[in-house]
């Protein structure tokens, strides 16, 4: 399969909101929550307001542009801030892949480019929350990735821009 990394519009927007849904993790034996999860202050902050100063999203699609994941990060300050959050200055990054599409390698693309993009417009790292349990976590952990604290049963962690 063919994919390209584009960068999404205000357009997309709705599609960041499926794929928040989706980065909510539940391991195989667990039932997912309802939709409106992502409706929780918290969770919406990811999202909601879209097109902020800071705020860049990137969309995999395939060669005949259909959507199949997103990776955006975004800046929040020590009033708005969510998990992962470290500083004002550290983007806090949300990915997730159509579940028929992960395993594909499409992740890895969504990361190493947001990585550099973010490198680009001057950020020295970017930051996220995954559950140590999620199979997501050995890909973050190539990306350079380091744990750099516990919120809840979820880690936080750390890229420096720069290290693959």
């Amino acid at each position: 399969m063919t994919i390209k990394v584009i960068e999404a519009t205000k357009d997309d927007v709705h599609f960041l909101w499926d794929m928040l849904y989706e980065a909510v993790y539940v391991d195989e034996h667990s039932e997912k929550p309802p939709r409106s999860i992502i409706e929780t202050p918290k969770m919406a902050s990811y999202v909601k307001d879209w097109g902020r100063h800071g705020d860049l999203a990137l969309l995999a699609v395939d060669s005949n542009g259909n959507k199949l994941g997103a990776v955006w990060i975004r800046l929040f300050d020590d009033l708005s801030k969510t998990y992962g959050y470290i500083d004002e200055e550290t983007p806090i990054l949300s990915m997730a892949i159509l579940p028929q599409f992960r395993g594909k390698g499409i992740g890895s693309e969504l990361l190493k480019e947001i990585k550099s993009q973010a490198a680009s417009k001057g950020f020295l790292r970017i930051s996220l929350s995954v559950d140590p349990s999620n199979p997501a976590l050995r890909l973050y952990e190539r990306f350079g990735f380091k744990k750099t604290g516990i919120d809840g049963t979820s880690w936080d962690m750390v890229a420096e821009l720069g290290e693959q």
